[in-house]
């Protein structure tokens, strides 16, 4: 559901998942992916986009066959760059994520948002938003409001059919090269398993600064002299602390702009990758500062009126922004290099600042279909 771009479904289909139908309203998004799909690209070829409005799909259609219900709803009703109307919002889609999971009765579900839902303003939808999942089958009835709602569905949590987590995470933590804070919401039904922990991190900031800044392996896997000015104000007790202690921090390091970007080049108009143009214009402002190359980049963003003229930018040695090309954002989002954009610059930025990171999504994706697997097998019994 509101499929975008594919990011989601990208990652989640590296997990393992085979789709069985991919649903988004965005034209632009849907000529993408059709795009893609015609191209045979490794597990998009196959994939069936439904060009429509979801609330006009039957979803009842899909009870039994479908084991599994992924999505990010639209997240500008409660995205800090957005209004702020929540609920109010007629872009919430939360109603309808709720009807697709009551009307599939899949055996699990993964919804990815902002992590403004997580603001206090938002307390009470929030917490309409897991329990309807909880329990989707207490439908709130025509003449009720969402507080009486609500209080039926706090009332009736424990004999809900899936157990709910909700999880703030940030996708660098996961293998993304963005710094990009998102809130997912994980289901899996109660009789599978009687409660659901997220996945554990993968990469880390310590060890990105370990790498760095005392074995200093980052800088000569790129090639290049580890600047003398060293690690910054913020990184340099962490550093000092990681320097006196002589422990290597487990797992593997953030992934910066410049791991993800690595063979790219500049942005040319002779460039040997697709969609790798220059596009001018680019400033910072305050507030509004590019990303510098050796850290994760900041979220890319969609705009609400346009791409921002300060973010999705590089901030180069000079001081100096230049955009990120359309190559150079999906790379940032994980999306691989054969996967191909059509259509304006701009159009093609919002879409990227829309989707969600494809790493993060494939572990994610990973997790829950352990879990599934794991309750698939056959249970032995001491004699």
């Amino acid at each position: 559901m509101f499929s975008g771009c594919g990011g989601l479904a990208l990652g989640l289909a590296r997990a393992g998942f085979e789709h069985m139908l991919l649903v988004e309203r965005d034209r632009h998004s849907v000529a993408n992916v059709d795009h893609n799909v015609r191209r045979g690209i490794e597990h998009i070829s196959h994939w069936q986009m439904h060009s429509n409005d979801v609330r006009a799909v039957n979803w009842r259609s899909f009870k039994g066959k479908a084991e599994f219900v992924a999505g990010g709803p639209p997240c500008q009703p409660f995205s800090i760059g957005g209004l702020h109307k929540g609920e109010e919002d007629s872009r919430d889609m939360w109603p309808e994520a709720v009807r697709a999971v009551r009307d599939i009765e899949p055996k699990a579900f993964l919804f990815e948002n902002v992590r403004g839902l997580l603001r206090p303003k938002f307390s009470e939808h929030l917490d309409w938003i897991r329990l309807s999942l909880t329990n989707p089958e207490l439908e709130q009835l025509p003449l009720e409001d969402r507080g009486k709602h609500l209080t039926r569905l706090r009332r009736a949590e424990l004999a809900g059919a899936y157990e709910v987590a909700v999880v703030k995470v940030n996708a660098a933590d996961y293998g993304a090269a963005q710094k990009r804070h998102r809130v997912l919401f994980l289901g899996v039904r109660r009789d599978i398993v009687q409660s659901v922990e997220p996945p554990k991190s993968t990469h880390s900031r310590e060890r990105l600064l370990w790498d760095q800044w005392i074995s200093g392996e980052y800088w000569k896997r790129h090639g290049i002299r580890k600047p003398e000015k060293g690690p910054s104000s913020a990184d340099v007790r962490t550093v000092e602390q990681m320097r006196r202690s002589k422990d290597k921090p487990q797992g593997l390091p953030w992934r910066t702009v410049r791991d993800a970007l690595a063979g790219l080049g500049n942005p040319s108009g002779k460039s040997d990758f697709e969609n790798h143009t220059p596009q001018l214009g680019a400033r910072s402002y305050p507030g509004h500062t590019g990303s510098p190359a050796d850290e994760p980049s900041k979220a890319l963003k969609a705009g609400v009126h346009g791409v921002p003229g300060g973010e999705n930018t590089l901030a180069l040695p000079d001081g100096s922004v230049r955009y990120f090309s359309v190559r150079e954002a999906a790379r940032l989002q994980g999306l691989p290099d054969d996967y191909h954009f059509v259509g304006s610059w701009s159009e093609n930025m919002r879409q990227l600042g829309n989707a969600a990171p494809v790493q993060l999504a494939e572990s994610f994706g990973r997790h829950l279909m352990g879990i599934l697997e794991r309750a698939s097998k056959p249970q032995r019994h001491a004699a």
